[in-house]
This record gives structure tokens, sequence and C-alpha cells, in this order.
């Protein structure tokens, strides 16, 4: 029977670690790059927020996600994505409705999994790990 140290560093949960930060950063990469584009600012404009707000939205996206799968200030790069997680369930979707039209399921599930990689770290796969000398912190 695996008592709770030795199932936290299994190879296993390095490449679950990994593949939830590749899957989230892979969806804000390609979210964050489609935010370049002027129709965002219009949306945006709709509900309320500034329009000038559609660059350092766009920017936040792409960075956090490519940040997340490299695991390079994944702690910081996953609390971005938790905060513009919050920012779609509450103010986009207003939390209306979880699932159907203008749910937030998806939302919430990533979320979740930023909240994880917040919780776990970026793990031994990634840039962090061989960068020993980079804070704790900073993960």
């Amino acid at each position: 029977m695996l008592t709770e140290s030795s199932i936290h560093n299994t190879k296993l949960n390095e490449i679950t670690n990994w593949g939830i930060r590749t899957a989230i950063g892979v969806v804000f990469i390609v979210q964050g790059s489609g935010k370049f584009n002027p129709g965002f600012a219009g949306m945006l404009g709709n509900l309320g927020i500034p329009a000038e707000m559609q660059i350092p939205i766009a920017l936040a996206e792409l960075i956090s996600g490519i940040l997340l799968i490299i695991g390079l200030f994944t702690r910081l790069s996953a609390s971005m994505i938790a905060i513009i997680m919050l920012g779609a369930i509450f103010v986009v979707k207003e939390a209306s409705n979880l699932t159907g039209n203008g749910g937030y399921a998806i939302d919430l599930v990533i979320l979740g999994g930023a909240l994880l990689i917040i919780t776990a770290g970026p793990g031994r796969i990634s840039l962090a790990h061989v960068i020993k000398k980079l804070p704790r912190c900073l993960h």
C-alpha cells in the first residue's frame, strides 16, 4: 500500500502534473492569441470593460500559457489564469449556467486545474526544476 509521500514522488505524478500544465497552457496560448483580434475589444466594450484592456488580457493569457508549459513561474502564471477564469465565470458569463449556451463548466475545470498547479507547483518536468537557484516562491 502506497503512502501519501510515496505517491507524491512517483513518475506518474510528475507526468500528470506536466500534462495538466501543458493542457491548460495550450488552451491559453490559443485563446490568448485569438484575443488580439479587434472583435475582442468590441466584446469587452459590450461587457463594460475598457477596450484598452484587450492587449493586457491577451498578453496575460498568452504569456501565462507559455510559462505553464515550460514550467517557469508556474505558480504566478496559474494565479493569473485563476484570476482570468474567475473573471470569465463571474463577469463574462455572469455565473448564470453551469452547462449549455454560455455555460461556465469548462472555465470551472480550468480554474480547478490552475488551483492545483498553484498548490503542487511545477514539478520535476519543468524549467524551474532545472534552474535550482530560482527562489521556490517563483516556481
